[in-house]
């Protein structure tokens, strides 16, 4: 019963702050709002029993991609100049999209159904061996650190490059202060 009530709120707080970072024109405020956002979803896959997912979600989530519209504020400024207008075709295109992923959805097995094509096969003997062969009593982090501990590995790399990258990009852009030089001559050719 705690745990369906610690989700309901999670649930309002996530809503409140979505529909908070929606009407903020404040663009600081926005860049805390998306990173309490991401602290709050990784609460929720921490109560879900998914604490890999909530580990990475409060690292890139909350950590780097904070930072990272934090260092882009400082570059570019905090406020918005105005507030764009609604463009049609992208609103048309989305909604499309969207019913179009809530039908195709509709098509998804039930949740937790035994005989879905996701449960057959290699994920049939990670459900029922896992925990004996990893010694490691969540299936989905038994999947992750070691079934699949390369590939996490190498997941980890390409995000830290990334961020890397993305951080030296903003470095660069970066102005620097001007050098005022006295008394030199400018010789122009005609």
């Amino acid at each position: 019963m705690i745990d369906v009530v610690l989700n309901i709120v999670l649930l309002l707080f996530l809503l409140t702050m979505a529909v908070s970072i929606l009407f903020i024109r404040h663009l600081m405020a926005m860049a805390m709002l998306f990173g309490l956002y991401s602290l709050l979803t990784a609460a929720l896959f921490l109560v879900l029993d998914a604490p890999d997912v909530a580990f990475t979600e409060a690292a890139v989530g909350t950590g780097i991609s904070t930072v990272l519209m934090l260092a882009t504020l400082a570059i570019t400024g905090i406020h918005k100049e105005k507030r764009p207008k609604i463009h049609l075709p992208a609103l048309l295109l989305c909604t499309l999209v969207g019913g179009l992923l809530v039908v195709i959805s509709l098509d998804l097995p039930p949740l937790g159904d035994e005989q879905s094509p996701a449960l057959q096969g290699v994920a049939k003997h990670y459900l029922e061996k896992g925990k004996e062969e990893t010694g490691v009593p969540n299936v989905v982090t038994a999947v992750l650190a070691s079934y699949r501990g390369f590939d996490t590995l190498g997941e980890v790399a390409v995000i830290f490059t990334g961020g890397v990258c993305v951080l030296m990009l903003l470095g660069h852009w970066r102005q620097k202060p001007s050098v005022k030089v006295k008394n030199k001559i400018r010789i122009t050719s005609r």
